[in-house]
């Protein structure tokens, strides 16, 4: 007799090595719509104290059997799970140690090793479109080197026969060029470069990503003052005694590659420096004393030099948007997350080049009101803890957005926290038309500042910087592509919830669905079920009314 429990348990839980397999939820069936990605787990572990592992490969059977792919859910080392004293209660643990994330794939020609410790298996479903509605039964058969049986479990799918809308919420997390050079030794925008880059695109956009932030500069983001990050910069800068000169042939290749991987709109990068506008961004340029710096952080971002250079950029580049095809969707960036006592410089900046961007979408990650209040942006991004007066003044064209500091009482992606609390915010944007959501570390690996490189497989906190979860959402595999985490496919989740919702709106009303996401009392973005259990039965519920009424 096996003496290996194996069982599948929901996508929002989290298995820990020191936890037993009776503790997790029983999920033995679900429903998905078609053109979802639906996930759940198997976990798995030896029922009693053998010191002896075993090696086990897993077999999948039933009529499903070519749509599921499985992926090791592997862990990770965790120092700072989050900020000393910032400990709401809802936190899965708050000690240091090894968690649940990393998903590495793996084929039937790969082993697990089964253990006393808890582990579980990622299983994807993934169907095509023209897949018929019905029930469908899954077997898995945990088989070992010599094909002798081991363990099996049933899981039971229901195909409901309604494909997805097309996501509308736009979606970016900013994405790092420069780090993946570093990572992988690649020459910056070397063949190998670009391959890499698209490899992690691909990933992204398979993940809901559909707007990328665009280095036409090196982006000014979390570089210590005086201290450069490596040079990614898309537009080629000739400074003669006539002026300035620009070249796009990068900037071309990046706009076909994002429109070939599915990339809808483009941020161009920030204008000025990090929280306030105070200087420029790191540009390079040919001039006639070789190729150099000619601005940066001893530029003055609203002196009359660098707003004279913005002033000759800016209608150039977007002409040449224009002429890619993505100047109606290309917005723009001036300084990221600028505080109140900002606003002069960051107002001082903007006047230099107000006129030039006249007719363009202009908009920063904020959070102080006083900013929309008196004119300074159109268009804000704000923080989730911050955005209820934007919400009473009813802004249009809110953006919302999370980082580190988002860390009590609201939604976040941190590793310590449940994918429940990952994934509810799919409800909340949803509650609140929310227009666009942004995170900061797609793929950053370095420490605080920029200053120094970090190994995401052994750092994952930004040298105790941030906590885990919040600096990156995918690991560089070996080969140059990008290996996903269970805190990004939480939000992954969260909008093709959002995607359920409005088909379900427009079937039923907007009141039905709402009716079944406030059925335990008012979600707003800080007031919420922390429990998975609501979420999964929520989401069947719109999917049994979708099914119902089509």
């Amino acid at each position: 007799m096996s003496n290996i429990l194996i069982k599948p348990i929901p996508q929002t839980e989290k298995c820990f090595l020191d936890e037993s397999i009776h503790a997790k939820m029983d999920y033995a069936k679900g429903s998905m719509l078609l053109g979802e990605r639906f996930s759940f787990q198997l976990a798995y572990q030896l029922s009693d104290d053998d010191p002896m592992r075993k090696v086990g490969f897993l077999f999948v059977e039933g009529p499903l059997a070519p749509y599921v792919t499985f992926q090791r859910v592997d862990n990770v080392p965790v120092r700072n799970p989050l900020y000393c004293g910032k400990d709401d209660g809802e936190y899965l643990r708050t000690q240091p140690g090894l968690y649940p994330d990393l998903l590495r794939p793996i084929t039937s020609k790969n082993w697990i090793y089964i253990t006393k410790e808890l582990q579980s298996l990622w299983i994807d479903i993934r169907v095509p479109e023209h897949m018929k509605g019905d029930t469908y039964p899954i077997h898995f058969v945990l088989r070992g080197h010599e094909n002798e049986f081991l363990a099996e479990t049933d899981f039971t799918v229901e195909i409901i026969p309604a494909a997805l809308p097309p996501q509308t919420l736009k979606v970016t997390q900013w994405f790092h060029p420069d780090c993946l050079a570093v990572y992988y030794n690649a020459e910056i925008f070397s063949q190998r470069h670009w391959e890499i880059i698209e490899s992690f695109l691909q990933t992204a956009v398979d993940n809901g990503i559909n707007m990328i932030l665009t280095p036409v500069f090196t982006p000014p983001l979390d570089t210590a003052k005086w201290h450069q990050r490596p040079t990614v910069q898309l537009v080629d800068v000739t400074k003669t005694k006539d002026g300035w000169s620009f070249g796009f042939e990068k900037l071309e290749r990046w706009v076909k590659m994002c429109d070939d991987v599915g990339i809808r709109y483009f941020e161009i990068s920030h204008l000025f420096t990090q929280w306030g506008a105070h200087h420029a961004p790191k540009i390079m340029a040919n001039t006639e004393d070789g190729y150099r710096q000619v601005f940066g952080w001893d530029t003055d971002a609203a002196g009359e030099e660098y707003r004279d250079f913005l002033n000759a950029f800016l209608p150039a580049l977007i002409e040449e948007m224009d002429r890619l095809g993505a100047g109606d969707r290309m917005v723009f960036h001036l300084s990221d997350e600028p505080g109140g006592d900002k606003l002069e410089s960051y107002l001082a900046a903007k006047e230099g080049i107000q006129d030039v961007l006249a007719g363009q979408t202009v908009m920063d990650a904020l959070s102080d009101f006083s900013f929309y209040e008196k004119g300074a942006i159109e268009t804000p991004v704000v923080s989730i803890d911050h955005i209820e007066p934007y919400l009473e003044a009813k802004v249009d064209n809110l953006w919302a957005y999370y980082c580190c500091g988002q860390c009590e009482g609201v939604s976040n992606r941190f590793v310590s926290m449940s994918t429940a609390r990952n994934r509810i915010i799919g409800a909340q944007l949803y509650k609140y038309n929310i227009a666009g959501f942004l995170q900061w570390g797609y793929n950053f690996y370095f420490t605080e500042g920029s200053m120094e490189f970090c190994n995401p497989y052994l750092c994952t906190d930004g040298g105790y910087w941030v906590p885990a979860g919040d600096a990156f959402s995918v690991y560089p595999a070996p080969d140059g592509t990008a290996y996903e985490t269970i805190h990004l496919l939480g939000f992954t989740a969260a909008l093709y919830d959002m995607r359920a919702f409005a088909l379900a709106e427009k079937l039923c009303g907007r009141q039905a669905v709402m009716d079944i996401l406030e059925s335990r009392g008012e979600i707003t973005f800080k007031k919420y079920p922390t429990d998975q259990a609501f979420l999964l039965e929520a989401r069947e519920k719109i999917n049994r009314l979708i099914a119902e009424n089509i």
